[in-house]
């Protein structure tokens, strides 16, 4: 998605943060959230911070198919938070999946 808006409106300085999203879902809610730090912040050091936070539960490992699912929250009270990544479309941008 990033690379074709770029291609279709023949502009490289595009910048572009997409969360493609399948649904319906049966157990819970998720959401895609974008964060804008005073400073900059790397996805290792999000991902540090959240990992030590109480009520949340960190599940970021897309190569081995490891990232919150809805289902993953039914009968619970934790936050789920993976697929930590920049969000190229600001100046220090984080993406997440929660």
């Amino acid at each position: 998605m990033v690379n074709e808006t770029k291609k279709i409106m023949e502009d490289d300085a595009i910048r572009v943060n997409a969360t493609c999203v399948r649904v319906p879902v049966f157990y819970a809610h998720s959401e895609s959230v974008n964060i804008e730090t005073e400073k900059p912040i790397t996805p290792d050091e999000v991902r540090r911070l959240l990992s030590n936070a109480p009520g949340v539960v960190l599940m970021d490992d897309p190569k081995n198919k490891v990232y919150p699912m809805p289902i993953c929250a039914e009968g619970k009270d934790e936050t789920f938070v993976g697929r930590i990544r920049r969000d190229e479309s600001v100046t220090n941008g984080i993406s997440m999946w929660v």
